[in-house]
């Protein structure tokens, strides 16, 4: 018997097997395109991710060499991207990152509601309610015509089984649905005139099982129908799950997340959220935007061909580059501290240089302003950790896990099988597990830890001082020049 997990990121689909003790056997993935319908919108077609997920499961199953037979587990993770299922509504996926809502997001955030208060009182266009209600007012035709609107996590379970489920992750982290007071929050869906949209699905927790494959799903999945689908989650949540438990977890991919138990709702932290991850305990996010995203700007920005490994492993090889530069890695928005979506990033230092070198010292000083960030949001938090759970795909780099212990001070601890995939295969297992806990326990595995190196402490230091100074500077040239 195999457990299968699919995750689908901001760019590419993965999908992993593992046995039920929690061994990594195989992983593949496929990649799906980005659309940009309008300027500032960013969107996916979800038949391509679908088919891409399709794709990335059968090359797993042929790395294993394993038949469809014995795949008879499967969960889905995925960003927090809105699926809209209404007639002529293309491209059908609203991304993530899409900023298209930031006048709802505002209007929204000042009013005086709970659901306001668990999204850090300043509202996120990236979470779902102002999505909603730019559909209901900017989209009035695909509004009344929906079929079915969903986290691209409970509609790639639903397209799978037929049967339509949400999950409590994704629900309650991104939804006006509060879990600890009734569910939906029905008034302020009145109040916004939003609230006719399709909400009745069942909303499970995570690693609850929905329902075995339908024959569709397992047609086109290539699995048999007796594959049973577990609800999933949002994909940094998964990481937390799949990471070193009983610490803070680090999700460092195309943002970077921070997630903690025992955290207040706060200005510009997200949560707590109850039942998110784990039953009877409650979740909240301090949160980067677009990180791991600045880092293949640069890449790409640079006309010589050379993968993110090949860079970092130039990095590691000589002295740091860059000493005169140094980056405030807000190109699009600050989640925390600031909740302010408009903010933008400011490079100091930047020359003419277009060569090899030039690029390594921008990518790794962006990298460092990156990981100072993270320290700016556990504080932000009011955590002091002296462990953090790292995942996502900036932590596969030794470097880059050496550059986070040395910012924040706190030794990383990094499970090398793929901590998001891990945690969405312990939602895929639970059902037969009997429970998440049990899941995760019998999926732990050791974990490779990193300490922070004393003279590094001291570089990174001295570059946090400059990190708040430039935010100061930032400050007062916004304000000088506001109203232009």
């Amino acid at each position: 018997m195999l457990i299968a997990a699919v995750d689908v990121g901001s760019a590419r689909a993965r999908a992993g097997l593992f046995t039920t003790d929690g061994r990594l056997v195989a992983r593949a993935s496929r990649g799906f395109a980005t659309l940009s319908p309008e300027s500032g919108q960013a969107g996916f077609d979800f038949a391509e991710i679908w088919q891409a997920v399709a794709d990335a499961l059968a090359e797993a199953r042929r790395m294993a060499g394993a038949s469809p037979a014995q795949v008879q587990a499967l969960a889905f993770d995925a960003t927090c991207s809105l699926v809209v299922d209404a007639p002529g509504f293309a491209p059908d996926v609203i991304a993530w990152h899409d900023h298209r809502a930031v006048a709802e997001a505002e209007e929204l955030g000042r009013l005086a509601h709970e659901v306001v208060v668990r999204a850090g009182g300043s509202v996120s266009p990236e979470m779902q309610t102002p999505k909603l209600m730019w559909l209901a007012r900017r989209r009035p035709e695909a509004w009344r015509m929906l079929r079915g609107v969903r986290d691209l996590c409970d509609h790639l379970a639903f397209r799978a089984t037929g049967t339509p489920a949400r999950s409590l992750c994704a629900t309650a982290a991104k939804w006006p649905y509060l879990p600890d007071r009734g569910g939906w929050a029905e008034d302020l869906l009145a109040a916004l005139g939003i609230a006719g949209f399709p909400h009745d699905d069942p909303v499970l927790p995570p690693g609850a099982a929905i329902g075995p494959l339908s024959r569709q799903g397992a047609a086109e999945l290539g699995l048999d129908r007796e594959c049973v689908i577990a609800a999933g989650l949002i994909d940094a949540f998964a990481g937390a799950l799949g990471a070193a438990p009983d610490m803070p977890a680090l999700i460092a991919g195309t943002s970077n997340c921070v997630m903690a138990g025992g955290v207040a709702a706060a200005p510009a932290l997200w949560g707590p959220y109850p039942g998110a991850i784990m039953p009877a305990e409650a979740v909240s996010e301090g949160g980067q935007s677009a990180t791991g995203a600045l880092l293949e700007s640069i890449r790409r920005q640079y006309s010589q061909s050379t993968t993110h490994d090949e860079i970092v492993a130039r990095i590691a090889a000589g002295p740091e580059p860059g000493p005169g530069m140094h980056v405030l890695p807000d190109f699009k928005g600050n989640r925390a501290p600031f909740a302010d979506p408009l903010m933008r990033g400011v490079i100091h230092g930047l020359s003419l240089e277009r060569g090899v070198a030039a690029m390594d010292a921008l990518y790794w000083r962006a990298a460092v302003g990156i990981a100072l960030g993270t320290r700016q949001v556990i504080g932000h938090m009011r955590l002091c950790p002296q462990r953090i759970a790292m995942a996502g795909g900036q932590a596969r780099a030794p470097l880059l896990r050496q550059l986070y212990a040395d910012a924040t001070g706190a030794e990383i601890h990094w499970q090398p099988e793929d901590a998001v995939l891990r945690g969405t295969a312990i939602a895929a297992a639970a059902p037969q597990a009997g429970g998440l806990a049990a899941a995760r326990a019998r999926f732990a595995r050791d974990v490779e830890i990193t300490r922070p190196d004393p003279q590094a402490r001291l570089r990174r230091e001295r570059d946090w001082s400059v990190f708040l100074r430039m935010q100061e500077q930032r400050a007062e040239i916004t304000k000088l020049t506001a109203g232009d």
